[in-house]
């Protein structure tokens, strides 16, 4: 743990990041704390709580790699805490993460290794005309049906009649580092106006193991807009939420709503003023999904 000049623990560093953006004002803020050696759990949950954010990402040097410039292989250990409580996958805070350690220390792009509670997520920054991007692979998905009567409680909680669904995209619950209940709306409309029953919502998430529901309208072929109602996190909504865009992929593909060979682009956080876009990657013979997006700093009183 590291101390300071009296002797006592130092208070770790934390950086705030939004993912999904390269405006600060959008996408989904994360805070980073890339050294979290030494902090119990209680710590970093407080930390999250003070922070206020969707998710906070705790990172400490790994075993198989040292975490330093020039490392071959930067890895780390991660955890992720709302601020209520911890959770086992989070796609925009590893984004965040992956390019505040190629900012910081003139580290610059390269690949990470981030083992987290859900299992090995691999991490590559690139930087394409100024903007530093980050790519996660998923851990191996996998999609599951959704019992009709816990779709019928969300669809209460959500105050969604059952005629307001898209036919097209059936109800699963998907997960790819974490779990989501995927709830297609026929309409934009729908989509945009969401005013939930926070209680009621959270206990039935709760009851499932979900993190956050995956709330979506299909644009286009490849396009779609999604919301994330996050009431388990203590957030009424998530404004970019990576672990659930990747489930999304998973589910597409296993429902042939996209070839297996596929790029999406799901717009994020429109209905909140923090607009954001991921880009999910679907690759024929590999199971696993990939997610990408910029990252940049928040500036110091933002």
């Amino acid at each position: 743990m590291t101390t300071n000049s009296a002797g006592f623990p130092a208070a770790p560093e934390v950086l705030r990041y939004t993912a999904f953006a390269t405006d600060p004002a959008g996408g989904n803020p994360a805070g980073v704390v890339p050294d979290a050696a030494g902090l119990d759990d209680a710590a970093m949950l407080a930390i999250a709580a003070e922070l206020g954010y969707s998710e906070t990402a705790f990172l400490t040097p790994g075993v198989g790699g040292t975490g330093a410039p020039g490392s071959s292989e930067r890895s780390y250990s991660v955890r992720y805490f709302s601020p209520k409580a911890e959770v086992p996958f989070c796609g925009h805070a590893t984004v965040a993460s992956a390019v505040a350690l190629a900012e910081r220390d003139g580290a610059g792009p390269g690949d990470y290794v981030f083992a987290t509670r859900a299992g090995t997520v691999p991490v590559t920054v690139a930087e394409a005309d100024g903007v530093l991007r980050a790519t996660l692979t998923s851990v191996a998905p996998r999609i599951e049906e959704a019992a009709p009567d816990d779709v019928t409680e969300a669809l209460g909680a959500l105050g969604w009649a059952p005629g307001e669904l898209d036919a097209a995209l059936p109800p699963r619950i998907a997960f790819a580092g974490a779990r989501h209940l995927v709830l297609a709306a026929a309409t934009r409309a729908r989509l945009a106006d969401l005013s939930y029953d926070f209680t009621r919502l959270e206990a039935l998430m709760r009851r499932l193991d979900l993190t956050t529901l995956q709330l979506v309208w299909r644009s286009g072929e490849f396009d779609f807009h999604v919301r994330d109602p996050f009431p388990v996190g203590g957030v009424v909504e998530d404004p970019a939420t990576g672990a659930a865009a990747a489930a999304f992929g998973a589910y597409a593909r296993d429902l042939a709503l996209v070839p297996a060979d596929a790029v999406l682009t799901l717009h994020q956080g429109e209905d909140m003023g923090r607009p954001g876009v991921l880009t999910v990657t679907l690759r024929d013979g590999d199971a696993r999904v990939r997610v990408s997006g910029a990252a940049v700093r928040i500036p110091p009183g933002a």
